[in-house]
């Protein structure tokens, strides 16, 4: 049952307020000073609304020559080359590597669901948002966030550049879980919105009612390159529960009463390892990279190195 808390069958209480995230910074000075050595990939030729740092396999007019092609009628002559004509009295056209912007879209999770954990998956999906938006920044990236729960809310639409950083965290900071969860309402919406190519990085714990399927298909058809970094807590991977349970669903209030025993937490762990094992083979065959997390591996490690691995970043 997604983001299900216990609760003792005899106790008369509410279920027990899910824990905040704190008052620590998403980003320490540190941990950003590493961030600015890297920079997100994209698999894939992209073309951006406007000049960047990126050199794509287009041929364009930057500074970084590419080859030369014979000259035609109707070329720009500005382009010809003319130390080439002085030495083989042939006209030819100096070629450039064309520089493009990066679109980086983030979708993060903000269902209730993600309020579970210590620290809460969501807060640990904000660090992961904040990384990715900070190294995509001081790149001239364009950073787009959005956050879902049963719809898709647009919350920065797209920024350029280190100076706008305090946007990002000002707005994940805000943040709060609210409502169900409903990935595939929140990426149709998305697939309508955003045509143009990029990155596209869902961060969720996926505990969704309505599958992934349909969801991430809707990101697929608008040919981005995919990533999906799969976040649960600890507690949900190994759960310490026992005795006679009422579980409450914290999205949609459902109830289920049940004991605990070896027997039956063995069952939820095959249940939870099958669910986590199909999406990542869902996920492989379709070629989105798949990364799975909780909230209790070093945030630092898994920017720094898992997903540099995993080919995110480099």
């Amino acid at each position: 049952m997604p983001g299900a808390h216990p609760i003792p069958i005899a106790s008369t209480d509410p279920a027990p307020p899910a824990p905040r995230s704190g008052s620590a910074p998403l980003l320490d000075p540190d941990f950003m000073h590493k961030l600015e050595q890297l920079e997100l990939v994209s698999r894939k030729i992209i073309s951006g609304r406007m000049k960047g740092e990126r050199k794509s396999k287009k041929r364009g007019s930057s500074v970084e020559f590419a080859e030369h092609r014979q000259y035609s009628a109707g070329d720009d002559l500005r382009h010809i080359d003319w130390n080439v004509y002085a030495r083989l009295d042939r006209l030819f056209l100096k070629l450039f590597l064309e520089e493009e912007d990066l679109q980086v879209h983030t979708l993060l999770d903000t269902s209730l669901s993600m309020s579970f954990g210590t620290p809460s998956k969501l807060h640990y999906g904000k660090q992961v948002a904040a990384a990715l938006a900070f190294v995509g920044l001081v790149n001239h990236d364009r950073v787009i966030m959005e956050t879902f729960a049963n719809k898709l809310d647009q919350g920065i639409p797209g920024v350029r550049g280190r100076s706008q950083m305090w946007r990002v965290i000002q707005y994940l900071e805000r943040l709060q879980p609210t409502g169900e969860s409903n990935l595939t309402s929140a990426a149709r919406d998305f697939a309508i919105r955003h045509g143009g190519k990029g990155v596209v990085v869902v961060i969720s714990d996926f505990l969704d009612k309505n599958g992934y399927e349909d969801a991430l298909r809707y990101l697929l058809a608008r040919n981005m390159d995919v990533y999906v970094i799969h976040v649960l807590s600890q507690e949900e991977v190994e759960p310490e529960l026992v005795g006679d349970l009422r579980l409450v669903d914290c999205e949609d209030d459902d109830v289920a009463e049940i004991t605990m025993s070896a027997p039956l937490l063995k069952r939820y762990k095959d249940n939870l390892n099958a669910f986590v094992g199909g999406l990542k083979e869902w996920c492989t065959r379709r070629g989105i990279t798949y990364i799975f997390t909780t909230n209790q591996y070093p945030f630092d490690k898994l920017i720094l190195n898992y997903l540099r691995e995993r080919g995110l970043v480099k």
